[in-house]
């Protein structure tokens, strides 16, 4: 990625300015692991999770090789048995529902909110009123696919978190376990009305996962992730899973994973953690100053929706307009940078044809990904940047309504003259 200050072009994201910013820091994390040849587990690491989990208001953070593992492990050591039900939104990146088909269950999807684009409670209790029934023993089961349903993984989508007091007391009334997937979410905050205090992303469910890839609030120089819990025991078997079942080096109690975090990318974590906290609050003024500009303009864009319950981070900065391809193209030639998160639903992609989902299963999530546009989001992000971003958007409504309006009359004209 370009640096946003070397030409007049503004990208989507810049990840060039604030590694040059911490250069000499973070190369000096590199030398110490290079003259210690630390390079797998050990203080770093500890450091790092220690640090994670403190940030995280949780009592236990295990560093993971990816995300996905990260999601992948939680599912496995959180209860979760192969051939189980685990639900999930269809709007989110493929990893949800790999993480949750790698570990042997099943996924099956609720539709979305079409105001924050999380998991819609409503939607859930849906689900577990009308389409389960319960067997003898009093286990829950899909109507769908004959299957336990076992535990529901909300996506914190965005940077900002679903509306965890609902999901979770739906959860305990039917007897699901709760695990979060705070991939996109590092440092968000939900407001618990049942605990009556603000509350982290990764504090809230069973377990929870997060990634670490570059882009992401948080991101390292490379793969990496980790989960976080309050269950000593999660964190104790996950530790054993990640790597390869091994409660002492060459005593497997399990068969275990490849999944271990590198010394140097635990390290360089440690050392941007430090600056996460003031990210997210340029991330948020960044946010403000859109929705700023998108009030003034009083166009027909759908801004990012905020309850009042959330402290969003804004991992990306998300739109919603009725021609979506037309606007980034009209964007992109103004040299300005956008990202589509995400196309395709995931009941309608080919990797999941087997679970016989069609169009029209899931509208709210199908209307979303046929209008979303990611602008520009970045903590070094310029409000002169934003004012171009938002003018040009103007610029390409003001040009459509046009076209609309020169269609319309030449359509009336051709009626005329055929009357």
């Amino acid at each position: 990625m370009r640096g946003s200050n070397k030409t007049n072009s503004i990208p989507f994201l810049d990840l060039v300015t604030p590694h040059v910013e911490m250069e000499r820091e973070l190369t000096a994390i590199f030398h110490k692991v290079l003259h210690s040849a630390g390079f797998i587990g050990g203080p770093m690491v500890e450091e790092f999770e220690k640090a994670f989990a403190a940030f995280c208001g949780t009592s236990h953070s295990v560093a993971i090789s990816s995300g996905t593992d990260a999601l992948r492990f939680a599912i496995m050591v959180c209860g979760v048995k192969p051939g189980d039900v685990v639900l999930t939104v269809p709007h989110t990146f493929i990893a949800t529902t790999e993480a949750i088909s790698q570990a042997g269950a099943h996924p099956e999807f609720v539709d979305i909110d079409e105001r924050t684009y999380n998991m819609d409670p409503e939607k859930l209790r849906e689900y577990l009123e009308q389409q389960c029934d319960k067997d003898k023993s009093g286990k829950l089961i899909s109507r769908r696919s004959g299957r336990p349903v076992t535990a529901v993984v909300p996506v914190h989508l965005y940077g900002q978190m679903a509306d965890m007091d609902a999901i979770q007391e739906l959860a305990d009334r039917f007897g699901l376990i709760v695990i979060e997937d705070a991939c996109q979410a590092h440092g968000a905050e939900y407001f618990s009305r049942k605990q009556n205090r603000w509350m982290k992303a990764g504090s809230m469910g069973r377990a929870a996962a997060f990634s670490f890839y570059p882009g992401k609030n948080l991101g390292a120089c490379g793969e990496a992730g980790a989960v976080t819990t309050n269950d000593a025991a999660v964190a104790k078997k996950i530790s054993m899973l990640r790597d390869h079942g091994q409660a002492q080096k060459y005593y497997h109690d399990v068969e275990g994973y490849n999944g271990r975090l590198d010394s140097l990318q635990a390290g360089l974590l440690h050392a941007k953690l430090a600056h996460l906290a003031k990210w997210n609050a340029q991330r948020r003024e960044r946010a403000a100053e859109y929705d700023r500009l998108f009030n003034e303009a009083d166009e027909t864009v759908i801004p990012p929706f905020q309850p009042t319950w959330s402290r969003a981070v804004h991992h990306l900065y998300v739109i919603r307009t009725d021609d979506r391809d037309g606007m980034g193209a009209h964007l992109k030639a103004a040299g300005i940078g956008t990202g589509i998160h995400y196309p395709i639903p995931l009941h309608l992609q080919k990797a999941y044809a087997a679970l016989n989902y069609r169009k029209g299963d899931f509208p709210v999530a199908e209307k979303a990904a046929a209008e979303i546009v990611s602008l520009p989001m970045f903590p070094q992000l310029t409000a002169e940047q934003q004012a171009r971003v938002t003018e040009e958007i103007r610029n390409f409504i003001s040009k459509f309504a046009r076209k609309h309006v020169e269609a319309e009359g030449t359509s009336l004209a051709a009626a005329k003259g055929t009357a």
